[in-house]
């Protein structure tokens, strides 16, 4: 088979793995045009420093002795396979670095022959990255769980990252549908990549997971539970949360037509964030009484509403940890907020000249003891205002500000 067809195959099985933010391509060529496109599997992550950094997304082949029954490289589904060889993959990645494609590798697999195999065929491309080629590049590798300890040990030695997808947030669900796989397997990874940093005296290397969300019944509030768990361990530095798209059949899975739960997904993102910078707990946003997000609000509007004995909250006297939990305000309008009253009681004109949306954020505070929208604190009466915050006038298009407001994490 010709490398173009190999890397077809394994850059679309590779799509489904939500680590990167997207996978390359389809605009047809166009005569005379500048720059061509095609689905070469290019994908973007971001650096520790903000920078956006272009990595080939491949896997190293789809075939797998696995027959997990979400995964569409299931080893019963009847799909085009192949395999790179790790001469190959090492190839592929200088060539594409070289004409500035990339500037790095993010590198999985489905499971050919067994665990170890997979892993040292993994294990020889990076070799042959860093020591024949010299690749100093971006590199992220997907450790295979089942794997040797000191394959694992040897692969994170040469990765800037790794990650094990956990896959489903249950050991009941992992049973029903991923039988070949148990939770002491998955965790495996991680714990070794952990032990490992810590014997050697060095920084844990950032490690990330993936959870399927929607192919098994478990709750927000179980996968929060978990996330929050791994957190705390110290095993991951990031959750990734994926709607499950219907691409194979199985009785104990939605049916083709059932669309992938996309507004879930970006209220569990949402949830993750509150946890990870804003201070909540996961049982302050989900509780066993009401263990789904309410996805008519984001997660910290709806913990508002719930708690409006909490509100309204004096801007000149509330301390950062309360600021941060006033729907709108993000951090960067509490850092203002804090910079701002060292100097001065602030009015209400001082956050508008400091340009920190009230647009929510009015109806749960108070700046110098005044109230800047005159409203009763009733759930009922606020839950109908935020939901016509919500919807934008009929023959409108929604701000692109409101959009990049809540991707940068003002919330």
């Amino acid at each position: 088979m010709k490398i173009e067809q190999k890397l077809q195959i394994l850059t679309d099985s590779a799509k489904y793995d939500v680590s990167c933010s997207s996978s390359g391509s389809t605009r047809t060529e166009s005569f005379g045009a500048l720059g061509a496109t095609h689905s070469s599997g290019i994908c973007h992550a971001f650096s520790a420093d903000g920078r956006c950094i272009s990595l080939l997304k491949i896997l190293f082949t789809n075939y797998c002795i696995y027959d997990c029954a979400y995964c569409i490289n299931r080893s019963s589904n009847d799909i085009r396979r192949a395999a790179f060889t790790p001469k190959e993959v090492a190839d592929l990645t200088i060539n594409f670095y070289k004409r500035n494609y990339i500037e790095g590798l993010f590198l999985s697999s489905g499971i050919i022959t067994s665990e170890d195999h997979t892993m040292e065929l993994i294990l020889k491309t990076l070799k042959l990255l860093r020591y024949e080629h010299a690749f100093n590049g971006y590199v992220h590798v997907k450790l295979i769980p089942g794997s040797s300890e000191h394959l694992i040990r040897a692969v994170t030695k040469l990765a800037d990252r790794v990650s094990s997808n956990v896959e489903l947030p249950s050991e009941k669900s992992l049973a029903l549908l991923a039988p070949d796989k148990t939770k002491e397997k998955l965790f495996e990874p991680l714990n070794i990549v952990k032990n490992d940093a810590l014997e050697r005296g060095k920084k844990v290397i950032g490690m990330s997971t993936q959870m399927i969300i929607g192919a098994s019944p478990e709750s927000d509030y179980d996968i929060l539970r978990l996330s929050d768990a791994f957190y705390n361990k110290g095993l991951l530095k990031r959750v990734y949360f994926s709607a499950y798209i219907p691409t194979v059949s199985h009785k104990h899975l939605p049916t083709i037509d059932t669309p992938p739960p996309l507004l879930r997904e970006h209220r569990l993102y949402q949830a993750d964030w509150l946890m990870r910078f804003y201070g909540f707990g996961w049982d302050e946003i989900t509780t066993e009484r009401d263990p789904f997000l309410d996805e008519r609000f984001d997660p910290k509007l709806a913990w508002a509403l719930r708690n409006l004995h909490h509100f309204p909250v004096e801007v000149n006297r509330a301390d950062k940890e309360t600021l941060l939990r006033v729907p709108g305000f993000g951090t960067r309008s509490v850092s203002k907020i804090l910079r701002a009253r060292r100097v001065k009681v602030l009015r209400p004109s001082d956050l508008e000249t400091m340009k920190i949306s009230l647009k929510r954020a009015r109806y749960f505070i108070t700046v110098g003891g005044k109230t800047v929208k005159k409203t009763a604190l009733q759930y009922e009466q606020l839950e109908s205002t935020m939901l016509s915050l919500e919807k934008p006038k009929a023959g409108t298009q929604p701000s692109l500000f409101d959009v990049m407001q809540t991707n940068t994490g003002e919330i």
